[in-house]
């Protein structure tokens, strides 16, 4: 005696059509649009008697690549970005020289009346097939291994409990660190007008 009845034979036809959903899905042709990538820096916030103190870490931030601004009395925004720059430490100078110059590797031509327009358009097709390879050879190719470096933009927002002096904010970067102080500003004070 079976616990089940035939279950599988009633929703086979219901199997099979999410079956041929996700196969459809799965070949379905996507976008070949790179997203941006982003990400969120670290930051150290802490308060003293005067003034905020921001100490984020932003490895690989160059100063003209970051933005700070205030969008409201109360909140300061850091944003920018990040890229990958990595130099070739071994140059293909070896490679360079075995590569004949172009210009001067092209046989001048041979004037004659019939093939004149053939011969032009083959050496400069020859000529410009050889500057590309020529290119590809020195572009370098990188395979990576591990990526864990944070690349791309970053966005972040600080919300002070209280009104800020925007005018003395200071803002430096050293050796990755970003150290931005806010100071508060003074507590407004009452101020009696006598009459007379």
């Amino acid at each position: 005696m079976a616990f089940f009845s035939n279950f599988s034979g009633d929703f086979a036809p219901l199997f099979h059509l999410l079956d041929d959903y996700d196969v459809h899905q799965a070949y379905r042709p996507r976008p070949r649009t790179t997203p941006v990538r982003s990400f969120t820096p670290r930051f150290d916030v802490y308060e003293l008697n005067n003034n905020y103190h921001l100490n984020g870490e932003l490895p690989g931030v160059n100063q003209a690549s970051l933005d700070i601004e205030f969008t409201d009395p109360h909140t300061l925004v850091i944003k920018g970005h990040v890229e990958r720059k990595y130099s070739d430490s071994t140059s293909n100078t070896n490679e360079q020289a075995e590569v004949p110059n172009d210009a001067s590797s092209v046989k001048p031509l041979q004037p004659t009346v019939e093939d004149e327009g053939e011969e032009a358009s083959d050496a400069a097709s020859a000529q410009s097939s050889k500057q590309v390879a020529l290119q590809e050879q020195t572009k370098p190719h990188y395979k990576y291994w591990i990526t864990e470096r944070p690349v791309g933009e970053f966005h972040r927002a600080f919300t002070f409990p209280t009104r800020v002096d925007q005018d003395t904010v200071k803002a430096t970067l050293k050796d990755g660190i970003l150290s931005v102080i806010v100071p508060k500003e003074p507590a407004p004070t009452l101020k009696k007008i006598r009459v007379e």
